[in-house]
């Protein structure tokens, strides 16, 4: 049984920093490929960021409004994943989702197999 946990979410200021992790039982973080989505209020989940799977070609995705502030990484040994934020902004508050998706990656919430609950980031002066 697969079960995802999110944790790291919380309050900052903007330009702070905050590290989100997934911790991945029952899946295989290394050959599936993981993601975070973001769901700000009354907003459609986004995709952040993507990393493929190893055996892949390509390496990640990033969401133009992250891209150079937030890196997703893995970690294998751990089979948990993260997401290094910074430079935070306003915009950046919501509700972020780790999900891994059997195979190959795309850009699509309803293509994702597994998801984790759910952790707050809020970015407020």
């Amino acid at each position: 049984q697969v079960q995802l946990v999110e944790s790291g979410g919380g309050s900052v200021q903007p330009g702070g920093s905050l590290r989100l992790s997934c911790d991945a039982s029952g899946s295989n973080v290394r050959n599936n490929c993981v993601a975070w989505f973001r769901q700000g209020s009354g907003r459609e989940r986004e995709q952040v960021a993507r990393r493929y799977p190893a055996t892949s070609t390509d390496n990640a995705y990033y969401a133009d409004s992250v891209k150079g502030r937030f890196t997703i990484s893995r970690d294998s040994a751990k089979n948990t994943f993260y997401l290094q934020m910074r430079y935070l902004q306003t915009g950046d508050t919501g509700t972020y989702y780790c999900s891994i998706r059997i195979g190959g990656c795309t850009s699509r919430a309803g293509d994702f197999d597994y998801w984790g609950q759910g952790t707050q980031v809020t970015v407020s002066s």
